[in-house]
């Protein structure tokens, strides 16, 4: 890919990354589209709140192809923080690039370089592609149930 770049997400880049996290939400994961005003203000929450997370997208030519968020938290049996991959996202057409890859490496190059007792994220059972990225990655399943409640 020429002119590749993994970075940061920056308040110039929220248009596209609105576009880019409605097609994730809406389109990938079939959920109800929020509104434009609540996904701005958790994108500027972000941005705002740098001890919350952080996002990284990937450009080209000035477009974003994909985005990675890790929201932070605590370990308290490790006495330090700890990120959750919460979303790694590329768009259909620039698939099969390696750009998962190297949102995923950026983000573990993050909490590795700040000092994070680790990384943890889930994906959905029934999707075998982020499976097989995390595996080859070098992920493993945890030995912690995970349980939710609404």
């Amino acid at each position: 890919m020429r002119d590749l770049a993994i970075r940061t997400a920056n308040r110039e880049d929220i248009p596209q990354l609105l576009n880019l996290m409605y097609q994730y939400i809406v389109d990938f994961y079939k959920r109800p589209k929020p509104t434009e005003e609540s996904l701005k203000g958790l994108i500027q929450h972000l941005l705002d709140n740098p001890a919350s997370g952080i996002q990284f997208v990937a450009e080209q030519d000035g477009k974003l192809l994909g985005f990675a968020t890790l929201y932070f938290s605590f370990s308290t049996l490790q006495v330090k923080k700890m990120a959750i991959l919460n979303d790694l996202f590329v768009i259909p057409e620039a698939r099969g690039q390696k750009l998962g890859e190297k949102l995923f490496q950026t983000c573990l190059s993050y909490i590795r370089e700040n000092d994070f007792a680790y990384m943890t994220w889930e994906t959905a059972k029934d999707n075998l592609v982020a499976q097989s990225l995390y595996n080859k990655m070098g992920g493993q399943l945890s030995e912690w149930l995970v349980y939710e409640i609404s």
